[in-house]
C-alpha cells in the first residue's frame, strides 16, 4: 500500500456463501474510487492482492485521464466465473461493499456482468453498469479503443485510414469481438486467437479473419497488435517477438513492468497507454452517475473523444522524449495534483 500509495485495502470473507473478496482503493482524491469487481480463480491470495493492488492504481489514473470526478478503486473475488457465482454470492459482496460508505463504487469486470450487479444493488446502492441503466460496458470499451486505435495510426502513419491496414487481436471475448467488428467495416485484415474455438469461428466466418495459435499471435507481421484479454502481455518474452508497428488494445496492465514502454521506445513501437485507450467502459458507466441518470448519447460523445487523449498523451511523449507510458502517467498525475483535493 505504501509503495503504490493506496488509501485502503480491505479482505472480506463470507462462510455462508463463501465469498473471498478483496477490495482496494487507491485514490479518492477526486472522488468516490469507481471500479469494477473481476471474479478470477487465482492461485492464491498473494496472486489476488497483486492484481487488486495493481488494477485499482490504473483506475486512478484512467478516472483522472478520462476527466471523471472520481478516483480509483478495484474488487477481485477468489472464484471461478464458470462454476461458483451465485446471486447470493453477489449479496454478500453488495454488503460488502456497503460497508465502504459510499468510498468505492462497484461495476462489471472480467467474470462478472450486469445481472450480477442486480444482485449486488439487492445490497447497496453504491454499484453501477446496471440492465436497466448503462449496461455492458464492452461495447463502449471498444468503441473507445477502435477510436484509440485510429489516432495512433495517425501518429505512426500519417492517417488513420484502416483500409488494408492488418491488425492482430488476442482475445474474442466481449470486448475483442466489437472491436474486431469496427475494424472489418473499415477494412481492416484481422487475425485473431481465443481460447474459445467457438469465437475464433465466428470471427473467421463473419469477419473473413485468419485465426493463429494463442502463441502465434506475437509473431504475426501486423501494423497494429491489440492485446484484448488479460495483462502483462507485453514482458521480456515477447517484447523481441513483436512484429507490429503500434500496440493499442483493451487489455488492463498491457505493461509486465513500467520500464517496458522504455523498451517498446526504444525498439520503435508506439504503444497506445492502456488505460486511455480503454477508458470507454468506465466513461459510459460513470454516466450512470450525472444528474438525470444515464443518457448513452452523451456518454458516447465522451468515448468518442478517447482518440484526442490518445493523440495527446502520443505527442507529449514526443515533447519530452519519454515512452507513451510516461506520458500518460504525468498526463494523470496533473490533473490529480492540479483538482485533487490532498493528491
Amino acid at each position: 500500500m505504501q509503495a503504490a500509495g493506496h488509501e485502503q485495502v480491505t479482505f472480506f470473507y463470507d462462510e455462508k456463501t463463501g465469498l473471498k473478496a478483496i477490495v482496494a482503493i487507491h485514490s479518492t482524491a477526486l472522488g468516490p474510487a469507481l471500479g469494477g469487481c473481476r471474479v478470477w480463480p487465482y492461485e492464491s491470495e498473494a496472486a489476488a492482492l497483486n492484481d487488486v493492488l495493481r488494477l485499482s492504481r490504473a483506475m486512478t489514473y484512467k478516472n483522472s485521464a478520462m476527466g471523471l470526478p472520481l478516483g480509483g478503486g478495484k474488487a477481485v473475488i477468489i472464484a471461478d466465473s464458470r462454476a461458483d457465482k451465485t446471486p447470493e454470492l453477489f449479496e454478500a459482496f453488495g454488503r460488502a461493499v456497503e460497508r465502504l460508505g459510499g468510498r468505492y463504487i462497484t461495476a462489471e469486470d472480467v467474470g462478472t456482468e450486469p445481472d450480477d450487479m442486480v444482485a449486488v444493488r439487492r445490497h447497496t446502492r453504491h454499484v453501477a453498469g446496471l440492465p436497466d441503466t448503462s449496461g455492458d460496458p464492452s461495447p463502449a470499451t471498444a468503441f473507445g479503443v477502435y477510436n484509440g486505435i485510429r489516432a495512433a495510426l495517425k501518429h505512426a502513419f500519417g492517417d488513420d485510414d484502416l483500409r488494408g491496414r492488418r491488425v492482430a487481436v488476442q482475445g474474442l471475448g466481449a470486448v475483442g469481438m466489437h472491436l474486431c467488428r469496427y475494424l472489418h467495416e473499415d477494412g481492416a485484415e484481422l487475425i485473431v486467437t481465443d481460447i474459445a474455438q467457438k469465437r475464433i469461428d465466428q470471427a473467421v466466418s463473419e469477419m473473413n479473419a485468419r485465426a493463429v495459435g494463442s502463441d502465434e499471435i506475437y509473431d504475426v507481421e501486423c501494423d497494429v497488435f491489440a492485446p484484448c484479454a488479460l495483462g502483462a502481455v507485453v514482458n521480456d518474452a515477447t517484447l523481441p517477438r513483436f512484429k507490429a508497428k503500434v500496440i493499442a488494445g483493451s487489455a488492463n496492465n498491457q505493461l509486465a513492468e513500467a520500464r517496458h514502454g522504455d523498451a517498446l521506445k526504444q525498439r520503435g513501437i508506439l504503444y497506445a497507454p492502456d488505460f486511455i485507450i480503454n477508458g470507454g467502459g468506465v466513461i459510459n458507466v460513470a454516466d450512470e452517475l450525472q444528474p438525470g441518470g444515464y443518457d448513452r448519447e452523451r456518454a458516447y460523445a465522451q468515448v468518442a473523444k478517447i482518440g484526442e487523449k490518445v493523440a495527446r498523451a502520443l505527442r507529449l511523449a514526443d515533447e519530452r522524449g519519454i515512452s507513451t507510458e510516461a506520458a500518460a502517467v504525468t498526463m494523470a498525475e496533473e490533473r490529480l495534483r492540479q483538482e485533487g483535493v490532498g493528491a
